[in-house]
């Protein structure tokens, strides 16, 4: 081999590197120990980490832990899939071209639109791709935001649009929910589109509808950003309410929590609007004997088409996350869907009934919410949070750190994973806090 390339030794293959910054002694590593060794020194460490399979967990704030059936990994794990790559020769990739048409397929039913992607990043990086492509439709270069939504999702929208010639504006809550008056004050004839979260990031049900209207009567698209698809299960879907564009994070849909990633973006819209779609998006045909086959059929990305007339410059999507979303989804059918959102919002709804009426708690906002709900707490929430980290409890989110006006404020979420005893549990330690 060093004959081949042309070196004599070694280290003629690291000349180029100066020696003063080279490490010229033995790095300083414990003998090797055998697979048994190790394996039993990585499983005394991961002991370290608080897991959600160890501890019950209450945060969500647009990361859920759902109940993930065997059959998602169990399939999605198969070497075919675990390590296929771009789907370039169709021929060639027909299983993972249908795998990702069926999860287009689903997708666009879950969130009543006409067409859906083959998968973006994570809801953040959707939902800010999604007012890039409202822009490019209206020609319009103003973004409404809702402060519902939420933060991080609204800090990355800021991060897209900063360089573009766009002005994002956002608009205040009240009471949990976004004010239809304050939304119809604000739109204008250079707004491009209203951005809201439904459920949002308090948990609450938004008037999608009636803000849909309030859009589209001064020529604005609406932008449904969503943390937790599993709620359209129940709820009616963005789409049938309006919507024309619903974008936001697949994570919940079969992939586990992995410590914050890698998670699944969402993004799905209507027919007419498919040409300004970012990313790629598969397509069924048949072939020059009838047969049914899949191909790429947009492409509308800087790789594939000239740089100025591309659409994104997401140049990938999370085909292996989208994967496990469709077992999951076809896995569940309609009525498992439905049973799963129907489980999450009967023990939310339990949990919030029985922290408001701990002596010192209070729920925030008196509107309908989904599987997350907000308390006021007569204790710092990151005081809340040590203590009953201290008896294997996940708490909610803080909310202080995205908004100072809710410095008591404690984002908590029920999924169907957890139990009636799993909340008397959080319960019973949040008595003894008061």
């Amino acid at each position: 081999m060093l004959r081949a390339v042309g070196a004599e030794r070694v280290e003629d293959l690291f000349r180029d590197i100066p020696q003063s910054v080279r490490l010229l002694r033995d790095l300083n590593l414990p003998p090797a120990p055998s697979d048994a060794e190790l394996l039993r020194e990585l499983r005394a460490m991961s002991q370290d980490n608080g897991d959600a399979d160890r501890y019950l967990c209450f945060l969500g704030a647009g990361a859920y832990d759902h109940f993930i059936p065997s059959v998602v990994w169990h399939l999605a794990g198969r070497a075919e899939f675990y390590t296929a790559y771009t789907p370039y020769q169709a021929e060639m990739m027909q299983g993972e071209l249908q795998a990702t048409y069926e999860y287009q397929s689903m997708l666009c039913a879950l969130t009543g639109m006409d067409v859906a992607n083959a998968s973006m990043y994570d809801g953040a990086s959707a939902t800010a791709e999604a007012t890039v492509m409202a822009r490019d439709l209206t020609r319009r270069d103003e973004i409404l935001v809702s402060t519902a939504v939420h933060p991080e999702y609204r800090q990355v929208i800021r991060t897209y649009t900063r360089h573009l010639g766009m002005r994002v504006v956002d608009l205040p809550y009240r009471d949990g929910l976004t004010p239809l008056d304050a939304v119809s004050d604000a739109l204008s004839a250079q707004t491009a589109a209203l951005v809201v979260q439904h459920p949002n990031f308090f948990g609450a049900l938004e008037q999608v509808q009636d803000l849909a209207r309030l859009a589209h009567a001064v020529g604005a698209l609406l932008i449904v950003s969503v943390a937790d698809p599993v709620a359209y299960g129940l709820l009616k879907p963005p789409g049938v309410l309006g919507a024309d564009i619903v974008a936001g994070e697949g994570q919940p849909l079969g992939n586990p929590l992995n410590f914050g990633g890698p998670y699944l973006g969402m993004l799905a819209t209507r027919q007419a609007f498919v040409r300004r779609m970012p990313g790629r998006l598969v397509g069924r045909t048949v072939d020059t004997q009838g047969r049914r086959g899949f191909v790429l059929t947009l492409q509308t990305r800087e790789q594939h088409i000239r740089r100025e007339r591309a659409t994104s410059n997401i140049c990938t999507n999370e085909a292996l996350n989208a994967l496990a979303a469709a077992i999951y989804m076809a896995a569940l059918g309609k009525q498992g869907m439905r049973q799963v959102a129907e489980a999450c919002v009967r023990k939310a709804h339990y949990a919030r009934r029985r922290i408001g009426g701990i002596r010192g708690f209070e729920v925030a906002f008196p509107v309908p919410t989904f599987h997350e709900f907000v308390v006021r707490c007569p204790l710092p929430p990151e005081e809340i949070n040590r203590r009953l980290l201290a008896k294997e409890i996940l708490g909610g989110l803080p909310l202080g750190r995205f908004y100072p006006e809710l410095g008591d404020g404690w984002l908590v979420c029920v999924t169907e994973s957890r139990t009636r005893e799993d909340i008397d549990r959080l319960v019973a330690a949040l008595e003894e806090l008061v």
